[in-house]
Order: C-alpha cells, then structure tokens, then sequence
C-alpha cells in the first residue's frame, strides 16, 4: 500500500554516524510521477530500522517525496518543474519556490546527491554527469574524478553528459531567433540559462558532486529495482556501511548532449515516433516544420528526450553523440 505524504512539508530521514565519513542525500519524486525513487527510498529505510543495514561512518539523508503536492496528484508538477532554475527565493510566489527555500540549504549540508528518476518513453536505465573539472563561468567544478566513478558503480551502462552547456547554448540560440519579434519571446518560458539548473547543478554550485540516475520508464517494474540497488551501491562504494564496494563498469556507453532543438508551432511534427537515445544516421529526418523545413540529424548520434506535446518556444529534443571523454574509474570518494 502506497504511502500517504503530507502536501505541505517534507518528510526528511536522517542517519548519522558518530563516525566521520561522507555526506550522502538521496531524493526520491523530484517529480511527482516519478516514484521508482520514493520506493526504494522506502525499501532502504525499512532496512535500516530492521538492523540489517547500518550505517558505520558519515551520514545519509533520505527524502522519499521531494515534491509532495506533485506527488498527491500523480503528475511531473505541483506549479512549475521543480527541477529548473532551483535557488531559495526572498519572496517564495508558488509551491516550488516554497520546497526549494528548504530543499537549497538541505543539499548544501551533504558533500554528494543521488537524485532517482525516471521517463516517459521506453528505455533503458541511464546516469546523468556534471562537466569535468573546470573554473569557467557556466558550471565551475572539481570533483569530476569522484563522481565518474560513483556513475560507473551505480549498475547502468549508459552515462550523459553536457546538459546544461547544451542548454544554455539552447537558450542563446532561442533568445536571438527572437530578437525583435518581442511578440514571440512573450511564449518563451525558458530564456535564463540558469533555467537549467536543478538539484545535481545545485549541488555542484555548493562544492558537492551529484548525480541524476534516470532508472527506467515510470511504469516499468524493475526501476524501483534499479533505484534500490543504485542506494544500496553508493553506500558501499562512499563506504558509509560496512560492506563490499561494487566494481566499477569497464562496459559502459558514454554520449555527450550537444544540441537542442526548440519547437515553434503547434504543427511542427516529428515523422515517426521517437524513443529517447534511439540512434540516428546523418541526414536522416527526424520533424518537419509547419513551413515544411525538413530537420535532419546533424550526425551519427542519438535524439533524446523527444516531446512531441512540447510547447512551441521550449525544448522539443536534444541530439546527443558519443563522448571521447576519459571516465575515471578510480575517483576517491569525497
């Protein structure tokens, strides 16, 4: 039986060690619809008051349902997605910026995220990543080596990376076909790059590292799994419980997002249905526009997150290739 939560607060579990050790969070419903996370969130928490898991040094917070009012109504959001343009507000004006006002200081307290989710389309599981260590503007970070080798230890092969240099490029490229039509960019929703940012970006601005696990489609059974043995593998690997860490995959596909495409009109269509990382040829057509444009991949590579109900002015898909990035498999755990 499916448990009930409270709509106007979060239900936060905290483990503490007297030891010292890493900082773990671990988030379940970000999206109301995406509860494979609430449940082995629940499952993990059942051991530990059980006595069969303990945690040995360091802590780790759980919060099964991080968005309880989109949770109660079964859908992706309570006001506004949760999962962009996160930072505590001054003046809090809906039921996002309420949580992120708590939320914000509750990951700046832990050194690493798990955020469990999963998507619409099917498909396979797969692990999203932050950019190498760099001092830029965009996504400054240094702890890249520690959170590649979390993402090869989680179970799923495919690793992404390059979402919020892909989006900020997505918001330029949106914000100058709409230079002087000011008509047009009234539509747009996203024109901030820092829209971008959810809890893992969040997380990283505060000198952590994270990682979103997307663990399957929302209705297949085994992503609770999924979600379930990525918890139980990051505590061992972060050595907060006593127990044999996971060997990292040496089989894994790593992809790189490096485009978006918005949608304009109503009418632009894609020619077939699309499911996310589905592998394109170059030149193959994946949408037409309501003027008849053709869009073609530019590319052999892969369409992800295909939206054909997105509205126009906002992200319809993005293309992503192989990465040659190195992964480091041996990162220290923070």
């Amino acid at each position: 039986m499916q448990k009930s939560y409270a709509t106007d607060l979060l239900r936060i579990h905290g483990l503490r060690s007297l030891s010292p050790g890493p900082r773990l969070i671990v988030l379940g419903a970000v999206h109301g619809n995406e509860t494979c996370g609430t449940r082995a969130i629940e499952r993990v928490l059942q051991e530990f008051d059980a006595g069969s898991l303990r945690v040995a040094r360091g802590s780790v917070t759980f919060v099964p349902v991080t968005n309880p009012l989109a949770y109660q109504r079964g859908q992706r959001m309570g006001e506004r997605n949760l999962n962009r343009n996160l930072s505590p507000s001054a003046q809090p004006v809906d039921n996002e910026d309420r949580i992120a006002n708590v939320l914000c200081p509750l990951l700046a307290e832990h050194d690493v995220l798990l955020d469990l989710h999963s998507f619409h389309s099917p498909g396979e599981p797969f692990a999203m990543i932050g950019p190498p260590d760099n001092t830029g503007t965009l996504e400054p970070f240094a702890h890249a080596a520690a959170e590649t080798a979390l993402a090869l230890r989680l179970g799923p092969r495919r690793i992404v990376e390059g979402w919020l240099e892909t989006y900020a490029d997505g918001v330029k490229n949106r914000l100058q076909r709409t230079e002087g039509h000011p008509s047009e960019r009234t539509q747009l929703l996203n024109t901030d790059s820092r829209y971008g940012v959810g809890t893992t970006e969040y997380m990283r601005s505060r000198g952590g590292y994270a990682i979103t696990l997307e663990c399957g489609q929302h209705v297949d059974p085994m992503a609770p799994e999924v979600a379930y043995r990525a918890i139980r593998h990051t505590l061992a690997h972060l050595a907060l419980v006593d127990e044999l860490a996971p060997a990292a995959r040496d089989d894994f596909e790593l992809l790189c997002l490096t485009e978006v495409t918005d949608r304009h009109h109503p009418r632009d269509r894609f020619v077939r249905e699309w499911a996310s990382y589905q592998g394109l040829t170059a030149g193959e057509t994946i949408g037409e526009r309501a003027d008849g444009t053709l869009l073609r991949a530019p590319a052999d590579g892969f369409i992800v997150f295909p939206n054909p109900n997105a509205l126009p002015g906002n992200e319809w898909f993005y293309f992503a290739r192989r990465s040659a990035r190195r992964l480091d498999a041996g990162g220290a755990a923070r």
